[in-house]
């Protein structure tokens, strides 16, 4: 049998209905946190030539390659683009790149669960950031912009 008490409604998001905002080159758009979970789900736009500080996450992430080509330094035998699909396990190091050459910005989806934490070459913690970060960034960010991040879904976070 199927439960039928204590059911909620799907949640949409129309293309526009959140905006695209942009932390430097760094565009985000983000759609999804579970503050319950430590998920958070998001589209990046790359300009070329973008490169992420190295870092791992502390749980599982799941990429689609939108538009454009990227990869990781560490894994050069590999690129993503369009309609490619990526599997980071946890606590995988990596150091996304897109390459200079690049004739279109670069976008992904990613849905991210735990802690993105950026490391230096020796290992050594530079920041750490989580569902309910990048939820209060993105609020900030959409605020200095004058755009309504009111339709982001976000679960977990007390009314």
């Amino acid at each position: 049998m199927v439960p039928m008490h204590g059911i909620t409604e799907a949640r949409h998001l129309g293309a526009d209905e959140v905006p695209w905002v942009y932390a430097g080159d760094l565009g985000i758009k983000l759609l999804h946190v579970d503050l319950n979970q430590g998920l958070w789900v998001l589209v990046n736009r790359f300009p070329p030539g973008y490169q992420v500080q190295t870092h791992y996450h502390t749980g599982a992430v799941f990429a689609y390659t939108i538009a454009g080509v990227w990869g990781y330094v560490e894994y050069p035998h590999y690129e993503n683009r369009a309609g490619s699909y990526l599997f980071e396990p946890a606590h995988s190091v990596h150091t996304l790149t897109v390459p200079a050459t690049n004739d279109e910005i670069t976008e992904v989806w990613f849905a991210i669960y735990g802690a993105n934490v950026n490391i230096d070459g020796d290992g050594q913690v530079l920041a750490v950031t989580d569902a309910q970060s990048v939820l209060g960034t993105y609020r900030a960010l959409c605020e200095a912009a004058g755009e309504d991040h009111s339709k982001v879904i976000v679960v977990g976070e007390p009314t």
